[in-house]
């Protein structure tokens, strides 16, 4: 309630322990703290905070216009209402070595469990279109690296990501997956695998757990929850899942008050006052004032 009790030190524990469960951990991505209380009493293992997700709520695209302020407050947001591990993206790190180590303190004391860094140059672009550009292995095995020792909790998790796949090809990814894991990193995250048999090269060559990026209309087919699982993967992320099922619903129901006049027709298509309630857990406020809830629905 406000403020979710459980301590962060608790969550990253406990998410260190649940990667060595041998079972696929799902996280859908939330653009607000309201969808992360959904995802847990959904029963999801933890939630995500998709870079694209927060560059689209401000009215921008995933091109790296985003500061480091606006991205981690955004996150905290949604860390501090549920005991669920949340994960982020911190694009390519908000800077070179130094700003990449501020950054990592910054997330751990805000809350988070963990977050992933990609190899593309800035400003960056979306993970699943064409032309990305890549800082060389060098380079992001320092940012890598700093990130590493920067952690004041061991059990934060830090994600490689790499988009060398579309660039340089999948062997090269690879190889640049191998130096990040050498450098520190404690997951890594392939971004825009072509097929199931590039997700499980990668599998074959990398010790550390491993990312899945199920994003809707990229390069990579909308595997399910099993297939993931029996390719070896650790972890699949559903970053703006949640973001374009709520933009349609609204886009398709201010078009109807536009051409009708009235919402009437829509309110089979809401989430009731009462629902609302319920998610927010709106009767234990009263608790502390019982002015707050003194009604009936």
């Amino acid at each position: 309630m406000i403020i979710n009790d459980t301590p962060a030190s608790e969550k990253r524990a406990a998410f260190r322990k649940s990667l060595e469960s041998g079972k696929l951990l799902q996280f859908p991505g939330a653009y607000n703290p309201m969808v992360a209380m959904l995802i847990e009493q959904t029963g999801f293992d933890g939630v995500y905070v998709s870079g694209a997700v927060m560059a689209n709520s401000m009215g921008l695209p995933d091109i790296g216009m985003t500061t480091l302020t606006e991205v981690s407050q955004f996150a905290a947001s949604i860390a501090r209402v549920s005991s669920l591990p949340t994960i982020m993206d911190i694009d390519t790190g908000f800077g070179e070595t130094m700003s990449v180590a501020r950054t990592i303190k910054e997330l751990n004391y805000l809350g988070l469990a963990g977050c992933h860094m990609e190899d593309q140059i800035n400003p960056k672009r979306c993970g699943h279109l064409d032309n990305k550009e890549l800082v060389s292995t060098d380079a992001m095995v320092q940012k890598v690296r700093a990130a590493a020792d920067a952690k004041p909790d061991p059990n934060f998790l830090l994600i490689a990501r790499t988009d060398a796949r579309g660039v340089e090809g999948l062997d090269k990814a690879v190889d640049r997956a191998k130096a990040y894991v050498d450098a520190g990193a404690d997951m890594i995250f392939p971004e825009a695998m072509k097929d199931e048999s590039e997700f499980e090269a990668f599998r074959k060559a990398i010790d550390v757990p491993l990312l899945a990026n199920m994003t809707e209309f990229g390069k990579s087919r909308l595997l399910s929850k099993s297939e993931l699982e029996n390719l070896g993967f650790n972890l699949v992320i559903y970053p703006v899942t949640t973001q374009r099922l709520a933009m349609h619903a609204v886009e398709t129901g201010l078009g109807e008050i536009k051409e009708k006049g009235t919402q009437e027709g829509l309110l089979d298509k809401m989430q009731t006052r009462k629902r609302l309630y319920e998610v927010l857990d709106y009767e234990a406020y009263n608790t502390y004032d019982s002015k707050l809830y003194n009604f009936e629905l």
